[in-house]
């Protein structure tokens, strides 16, 4: 088989841009959600799953 012709996958001709510094945490970690805030989470989350949102017309 002739080395020739290599194999090249191009859709990774260029590298990828840099991740954002803002995605990487330098600190401690997060705190965790109390069960107040999770609750009020999961209030918010079904009601914007239920209600149809309406345009300004």
């Amino acid at each position: 088989m002739s080395n020739t012709h290599r194999d090249v996958d191009h859709a990774l001709a260029y590298p990828e841009p840099p991740a954002s510094p803002l995605w990487h945490r330098h600190g401690a970690k997060a705190r965790p959600l109390t069960d107040a805030q999770r609750k009020r989470n999961r209030e918010l989350l079904d009601i914007a799953q239920r209600v149809p949102r309406t345009t300004a017309a």
